[in-house]
């Protein structure tokens, strides 16, 4: 009995090492930290605890601009992670870059995993389409700036404890709370972001020409329009009465407002969750201002935040790891305590359906504010996104030209002259070296 039982022993463990080393690694790199970071790890884990054929790694490669521009490295050395975790401003790069990626639709139907792109939320899913509707990237982190108010300022200042709804009413109120001794009345994150982009899409404005550069590459930015130009003379004089005042350009109004110093904040909506968490009074998170003599406003806010492509010079048995990976990423369940947990909208019409029939948003009221204002009305060719070669620089530069206005420096026609001159030398720039 003692050889049967070395032999049985023997072959078990033969199998259990050649299963082992059957299991197919899918690499994923990301940029997220904290408790966003944790979070990553627990669905990565989850996956694997679901199926035992193959292993998402996630890897933290940095900040978005490192993480895009390490996996890009790693494609031209190669050895390119699975899957990788971009900035919405990376999508132009990453489609331009030739046998880099494998487009997520195309992924699906090779692995025969089920994919249907009309599950997902339309704002979200327009951003990474291409002209034909196919999807390129899978989206995975999305917000919207949305318009946070201190309801126990507004009371100090003898007003309703209500978010203007337009811009008009917005001075009227910034008058009374700068009255009522309220040092920081108003400040904003993500300025280019929050006041460019979304104003143009909320208001159904074109940044730019070929659908916001989704149509092609020789896209031209038309961000010096005369409503753009009055959107940021506004901004302007109210921060010479006292009304605004000018934070960064990442996310550092956020503590001003938590801290109490700003009675009004827009930035992010996945803001939300760091906000409940400091804020010592009481709060309510609506949808953005908009100007009410702009014909048609407001219309659809979009998106900010990441999604997750699939690179390519990868095994087929990779792909077919990443394909199911992604499949169980868009699980009801799982996109809807994803919401919950970080704040970023459920990428899923069922997820937000489940969060609603649950009872989340009246638990926390605010917490459907984004996905309501992303789907306030259908997109159109102005508000479904945008795309851009070199925008985390274009970014940069738009924000340079705002910031010389706020400080006096020029005019907001000359600033906004300028911005547009020279995000479309960078546009021409890339297109020399891109391909549609």
């Amino acid at each position: 009995m003692r050889p049967l039982l070395a032999a049985t022993l023997a072959t078990t463990l033969i199998a259990a090492t050649g299963s082992a080393r059957a299991q197919v690694e899918v690499q994923w790199w990301h940029a997220m930290t904290g408790a966003l970071g944790e979070r990553v790890t627990e669905i990565a884990n989850g996956f694997n605890s679901s199926q035992s054929a193959y292993k998402v790694v996630p890897v933290y490669k940095g900040s978005y601009p490192e993480t895009m521009t390490a996996a890009i490295a790693a494609y031209r050395a190669g050895n390119p992670p699975t899957i990788v975790q971009v900035f919405e401003v990376g999508t132009a790069t990453m489609m331009s870059a030739q046998g880099a990626i494998k487009p997520v639709q195309q992924l699906m139907k090779e692995a025969g995993q089920p994919f249907d792109s009309k599950v997902y939320l339309p704002a979200v899913a327009g951003y990474y389409t291409d002209r034909k509707g196919n999807m390129l990237s899978m989206p995975f982190n999305s917000s919207t700036p949305v318009f946070y108010i201190n309801q126990d300022a507004f009371k100090k200042a003898g007003l309703e404890p209500k978010a203007p709804a337009t811009w008009k009413e917005f001075g009227i109120v910034a008058g009374k709370l700068k009255a009522s001794g309220q040092a920081c009345v108003y400040t904003t994150g993500w300025p280019a972001w929050v006041h460019v982009e979304n104003f143009s899409a909320w208001h159904n404005l074109p940044i730019a020409t070929l659908e916001n550069g989704i149509g092609g590459l020789k896209t031209e930015f038309k961000i010096n329009s005369p409503a753009h130009v009055a959107h940021v003379q506004m901004l302007a004089d109210f921060a010479k009465n006292g009304w605004f005042t000018y934070a960064g350009r990442k996310n550092e109004a956020e503590a001003k407002f938590f801290s109490g110093e700003c009675a009004m904040l827009t930035s992010s909506s996945g803001a939300q969750a760091n906000i409940r968490k400091n804020a010592k009074f009481a709060f309510s998170v609506n949808m953005l201002p908009y100007h009410d003599e702009i014909a048609g406003a407001p219309q659809n806010s979009i998106i900010g935040g990441a999604s997750l492509w699939v690179m390519g010079k990868k095994s087929a048995a990779e792909y077919k790891g990443a394909a199911q990976f992604l499949n169980y990423l868009s699980r009801t369940d799982l996109q809807a305590k994803w919401h919950e947990d970080t704040g970023y909208v459920p990428i899923t019409v069922a997820a937000y359906d489940a969060a609603r029939k649950a009872g989340y948003y009246d638990k926390v009221p605010g917490a459907d504010i984004a996905v309501r204002q992303l789907n306030n009305k259908p997109p159109t060719a102005n508000s479904k996104g945008l795309r851009f070669g070199n925008y985390v620089q274009g970014r940069e530069v738009i924000e340079e030209e705002m910031e010389a206005v706020f400080a006096g420096k020029k005019s907001a026609q000359a600033a906004m002259d300028d911005a547009t001159r020279r995000g479309n030398e960078l546009l021409r720039r890339f297109e020399a070296t891109a391909k549609e």
